[in-house]
């Protein structure tokens, strides 16, 4: 502004004719010259003042004064060299005597005023100072952290670590797995960031040669180790186990012969996939450490999602769980499904993601995209999975579609798997099942439908994971919490559907029973099932006399769904272990038990074990069958998900659908298969 302008601090306005609180103003303009606008209030002597810009409001059409104004007629000169104007009699003055204007600048303001200013330079100089060196700053942090986290971690073990206390060993592993995950960060940030591991990836021949040589070295010594330790190890002590080896020779030899295109299979992807989930069920089901830890892990999940009956309790009242499914298991997918939301908002998924993909492509010779939805679906849903893969999908080869949705159909998500687990499925099992199952859905998809055409898409491209988009963690957790709303009202409207469904087929089929004098047993659903699916639990190596009862479950889960019968092999494990502890008491041995069909009668308490008992074995071989999303249900789960996401290639997913429905529940058997052959001890 110019030296002869004013600046208004704050104005008390007396308007004597409108009788309005509004300073005549600044909005009122009067058009004096051609080329601008000058305010009506005030003119310096010269003339000289802010041109404004903005059009004013209420003026007549053809431009001019304000509407409901009249000409300005007296220009009176005040002092300071400013000339006032005036219309029908509004007077306006620059004087603190009087009464229609009044200027608020006591030394108060002024005090005010300059505490404010020195406040915001203040703040502005810190912030300027922390983006300066936000890189220092946030590096003294963390070690400062991790400083007070080392000196609390070495007094806690000096002062109570015992080998024998659970809490202590516990603090001990997650320190060094925490610290392992730290250094490998900055140590991969450090020298390998933006760059992809290559083994050998050289077009010297040489080097070829010895990438070859290896490779079957590798494939040779996998055969052997595997030949020799079911002669050993199964052949001569357990010999029933060899039943589950046949299985898996039966289910690839049956997929080999029905194969898309036979002659274009591949042996890479199909034998290692296969490899892999035979290791890591060695590991698991074999090794006193990998059993135990495990086992250890399973428990620890389990002590982790019962921390759900804190909200429920405080939502639902203190006999929330007289409605157990409701208020009990379902309410821990809100509580998983926030924590997931979290850890996707720090990049802790997508670390793990990753670098299980990058595994999993290593070792199979996958593509990419197939890759990072398998590991993804270790985690994850079949819908949610392929989210990570979405710009890709429009571009991916058939096999490569085939290969997404077998990975959805073969495993389940954690949130549901949370679920299961307070159905007192094992939960050692439960996680063992959910990863071993990644590696042999990418086996069966490409054995049933194998790729014929390269890959369109690079690495670097597809493993570019960003973090989630809440700002910050609170937002994270609610958004989690939120996004299960419809995975619960998904699951629990399925159940009543499915389980009426179900009921009114039960209902039916015993009628057309009873018309033939079909009494015992009764015609069901389940016995149908038992039956047609009786040769695929007898491959997987069930207990002989529990071959009807898992046959049963294979089908609830294939024709309704995997929650259906999860909750049938809930009710098997439930009344084993009220028989075992009956049984290993005296009051058990002298009183015995009655079994009518396939219930039990407790005889000491008159209590009826509806559907009876699965040995040890069934159990675990039924846990690993049934932990996929294999189902007709999800086949439309598939097509939505897939089709919105990929519309142009919803036709070719439509195709390829139900034949990846049948790779998923494949790869399941194969999985329930290696536990069969490897399972020697209980639960």
């Amino acid at each position: 502004m110019s030296g002869n302008d004013i600046q208004l601090k704050s104005l008390k306005h007396f308007d004597n004719t409108n009788d309005t609180d509004e300073p005549p103003a600044y909005n009122q303009i009067e058009k004096t010259e051609k080329d601008g606008r000058q305010n009506p209030a005030y003119v310096s002597d010269n003339s000289s003042q802010e041109s404004l810009d903005a059009t004013p409001y209420n003026t007549n059409p053809d431009g001019g004064y304000p509407v409901g104004h009249n000409e300005i007629q007296i220009t009176e000169t005040i002092p300071n060299g400013l000339r006032h104007r005036h219309t029908n009699g509004e007077a306006l003055a620059l004087d603190d005597e009087v009464e229609q204007y009044e200027e608020s600048s006591d030394d108060d303001d002024d005090y005010d005023t300059k505490i404010a200013r020195g406040i915001g330079v203040t703040r502005k100089t810190i912030w300027t100072a922390y983006e300066d060196h936000k890189k220092e700053f946030w590096t003294c942090f963390w070690i400062v952290l991790a400083c007070l986290y080392f000196a609390y971690f070495i007094y806690a073990m000096v002062k109570t670590f015992d080998v024998d206390d659970e809490g202590a060993m516990r603090l001990l592993i997650v320190t060094i797995l925490g610290t392992l995950f730290v250094v490998g960060r900055l140590l991969w940030g450090r020298f390998m960031k933006d760059k992809e591991i290559r083994v050998f990836d050289s077009e010297n021949p040489t080097a070829q040669k010895v990438r070859l040589v290896l490779y079957w070295c590798l494939v040779i010594g996998t055969i052997l180790f595997f030949i020799a330790f079911i002669v050993v190890d199964v052949a001569v002590d357990r010999p029933q186990n060899l039943i589950s080896a046949l299985g898996m020779f039966v289910f690839v030899l049956l997929f080999f012969v029905a194969s898309k295109n036979p002659a274009k299979v591949q042996f890479r992807p199909v034998f290692w996939g296969l490899a892999l989930q035979f290791y890591f069920a060695l590991l698991i089901l074999r090794t006193e450490f990998g059993y135990r830890a495990f086992e250890w892990l399973g428990e620890r999940v389990r002590e982790f999602l019962a921390h759900t009956d804190a909200g429920s309790r405080f939502v639902f009242g203190n006999d929330y769980e007289h409605h157990f499914f409701a208020f009990k298991v379902l309410t821990v997918i809100v509580f998983f499904s926030a924590i997931i939301s979290v850890l996707y908002y720090l990049g802790v998924m997508q670390f793990i993601i990753r670098y299980l993909a990058r595994f999993l492509a290593f070792c199979l010779g996958t593509s990419p995209t197939e890759s990072l939805n398998a590991a993804g679906n270790i985690f994850i849903g079949q819908s949610e999975s392929p989210l990570m893969i979405r710009p890709f999908i429009k571009e991916m080869t058939k096999s490569e579609l085939h290969a997404v949705c077998t990975g959805g159909f073969a495993t389940i998500a954690g949130s549901v798997m949370a679920a299961y687990i307070l159905m007192d499925v094992p939960p050692n099992h439960l996680l063992s099942a959910s990863v071993m199952s990644a590696p042999a859905a990418l086996a069966m998809a490409k054995l049933f439908y194998p790729e014929t055409k390269k890959t369109k898409h690079r690495a670097e491209d597809v493993y570019k994971m960003p973090k989630g988009t809440e700002t910050n963690i609170i937002e994270a957790a609610s958004n989690g919490a939120s996004v299960s709303i419809k995975l619960i009202a998904n699951i629990a409207v399925n159940l009543i559907a499915f389980l009426a469904i179900l009921q009114f087929l039960d209902q039916t089929l015993i009628w057309i029973g009873h018309r033939v004098d079909m009494y015992n047993p009764e015609l069901t659903f389940t016995l149908i099932c038992s039956y047609v699916f009786y040769p695929i639990s007898w491959l997987l190596g069930t207990s002989l006399s529990d071959v009807r009862k898992v046959a049963g479950m294979i089908g609830s889960k294939t024709f309704l769904n995997e929650f259906v019968a999860y909750g049938e092999l809930s009710v098997f494990i439930n009344n084993t272990a009220k028989y075992n502890a009956y049984m290993s008491n005296e009051t058990g041995t002298h009183n015995g038990t009655t079994f009518i069909n396939d219930d039990i009668i407790i005889n000491y308490t008159g209590e009826i074990l509806v559907g009876g008992i699965l040995t040890d074995r069934s159990i675990v071989i039924a846990t690993y069958a049934l932990c996929g999303f294999s189902n007709l249900a999800s086949i439309g789960v598939m097509i939505g998900a897939l089709g919105a996401m990929a519309p142009s290639r919803r036709r070719d997913i439509t195709k390829i659908v139900i034949r990846a429905m049948i790779s998923g529940n494949v790869a399941c058997f194969m999985t329930a298969c290696i536990a069969g052959l490897l399972y020697k001890g209980p639960i």
